[in-house]
């Protein structure tokens, strides 16, 4: 269906990949994996033929259709929301609209029986198509993908240029699904998507009778969506033929084989130079020194492949802060919407949080984590009740809007600096190579990093200040697999208080001890970890 063979592409004077070859199978399912900036954007771009490959080519088979979904969404307007997703389906809209001309013209009380005759002849040309096509059912279809995706029934109707940014990505996605390729392109369809929408979305890829290609950084939508990998890495594009787990294990294994073939070729490499060594000066050796020399030269170097660069995090040692870190009594939130009527988020919430907990809020969208979050942080102000923080508690706070706070024309270095006034250059050198900006890099304006990069530098102050409490609204948001698995391990090996919110199952699994459910208004906290949880409340 779709071949890639023996492409190489350089991107701004820097080659991607050399000679990689993979392909897609009719109802294949594949994870695309790799590090940010290794090209996986560039492959979706030149399957679609926006970019063309600089040696080898990208083909696709006879009339198949695809669809991409990308995370520029571009502009929206002047379509309801319901509108804008049957528009994905360009043949039915447009014979829609045919329909509606029909109906006019056979209005017209004054038509030439003739000219009604012809007309009635070529409605029914376009009915015959368009219900074979499913047109009488699109918008039902258009309406339940909007409403698993998470956009209600009363927002349909709803102009898309009204929707925010995260939502618009929503509808973008919506379109995508409903045209039915052969092939979908997906470039993380899970951001900004909440954990109920990532399981509707999950299990529509799952019944989908046609290909996807697909990066995404939550590994266990990958592990449930994908049976084949195609990684880009430095060292090549290699294919490995299972879920991102078994592609781990694999990837593990052929390391050491490389490692155990490099190990070899050297030992034989050393006896013949050594050999080479001792008899180049013997005339009764020459013909054998000779042959050894032009043996060396025409072998292929085995090279080590380097291990893809992660962060390195290095925890401050903090205070120690007392038993109660948060204290909740009867607290209560409501928002006053456009028309004035009062939406009340959550209502008499009680909880006591404590000291070197892992908390986990949960609840479906709309069920106030991210605003119980900015409560304990003392970002809002709750409306009656009060949230209580422990003696010698230093919370530091990291929320879903965090860039907002970044100086957006200040270089990395200097953004740091100003998180941390008191560290030393060389100190906030090293931090910062322990995030990856190294040499330069530090030189970097904010505006010009990725939200990936955008995110680390936040992280960078907050994991490196001695709060004795972390209060972390979607910190994985933006940040590659690799990354999250880092950060995952320096939050397991923090010695504070931990309360967040995620919609990372792999996150929530390995990080909770506890899971405080924020449902209807009220609290549950469960006194384990969020596998046991689910088993409890599976829904």
């Amino acid at each position: 269906m779709i071949n890639v063979s023996n492409v190489s592409k350089i991107m701004g004077g820097v080659p991607l990949y050399e000679g990689a070859t993979f392909q897609i199978n009719p109802g294949e399912k594949v994870g695309l994996v790799g590090p940010n900036g290794a090209g996986k954007t560039t492959f979706f771009n030149m399957i679609t033929g926006q970019y063309k490959p600089d040696v080898g080519q990208v083909s696709l088979a006879s009339g198949t259709t695809l669809a991409y979904f990308s995370q520029n969404v571009g502009e929206m307007r002047g379509n309801t929301a319901l509108e804008e997703v049957i528009s994905g389906r360009g043949n039915l809209s447009e014979m829609q609209t045919q329909l509606r001309a029909f109906e006019e013209k056979l209005c017209d009380p004054d038509l030439d029986p003739d000219e009604m005759n012809k007309v009635l002849e070529e409605m029914g040309e376009v009915q015959t198509k368009f219900e074979e096509l499913g047109g009488y059912d699109i918008e039902s279809v258009a309406a339940e993908i909007l409403s698993g995706l998470g956009i209600g029934v009363n927002d349909h109707h709803k102009p898309v240029e009204d929707f925010s940014g995260g939502w618009k990505m929503r509808i973008a996605l919506a379109k995508v699904l409903i045209t039915d390729p052969d092939v979908i392109l997906m470039d993380e369809p899970t951001n900004y998507l909440d954990m109920e929408t990532i399981l509707w979305l999950e299990e529509w890829l799952k019944n989908f009778k046609g290909a996807l290609f697909m990066t995404s950084h939550d590994r266990v939508f990958m592990n449930n969506v994908v049976k084949k990998i195609v990684e880009v890495s430095p060292n090549g594009v290699f294919t490995y033929g299972g879920n991102y787990d078994f592609y781990e294990k694999e990837k593990e294994i052929r390391k050491k084989q490389n490692e155990a073939e490099f190990a070899r070729q050297q030992s034989m490499l050393k006896k013949e130079e050594e050999f080479i060594a001792k008899f180049k000066a013997r005339a009764s050796h020459a013909a054998q020194v000779q042959s050894r020399v032009k043996k060396i030269e025409k072998i292929d170097r085995v090279e080590v492949e380097a291990d893809l660069e992660k962060m390195s995090i290095l925890l401050p040692e903090i205070p120690r802060g007392g038993n109660d870190v948060f204290i909740l009594n009867d607290v209560s939130k409501a928002y006053t919407l456009t028309d004035g009527t009062k939406l009340e988020v959550f209502n008499g919430l009680n909880a006591t949080i404590e000291r070197q907990e892992k908390l986990a809020v949960v609840g479906v969208n709309g069920a106030g984590k991210s605003t119980l979050l900015k409560c304990m942080a003392g970002k809002l102000k709750a409306d009656s009740g009060e949230v209580k923080i422990g003696p010698s508690i230093n919370a530091g706070y990291f929320g879903q809007f965090s860039f907002e706070n970044l100086n957006m024309n200040l270089s990395v270095f200097d953004q740091v600096k100003q998180l941390m006034p008191n560290a030393s250059d060389g100190f906030i050198r090293n931090l910062l190579a322990a995030f990856l900006f190294k040499g330069d890099e530090v030189f970097k304006t904010v505006k010009v990093l990725s939200g990936g990069e955008k995110s680390r530098v936040i992280l960078a102050g907050l994991l490196s200040t001695p709060h004795n409490c972390l209060i972390l609204d979607e910190p994985t948001n933006h940040l590659d697999i690799h990354s999250r698995e880092v950060l995952l391990d320096a939050l397991k090996r923090y010695e504070g208080t931990i309360v967040f919110v995620s919609h990372d199952r792999f996150f929530l699994k390995e990080l909770a001890t506890k899971v405080l459910l924020v449902d209807k208004g009220s609290t549950y906290l469960f006194p384990g970890g969020y596998e046991e949880f689910i088993e409890k409340h599976p829904h």
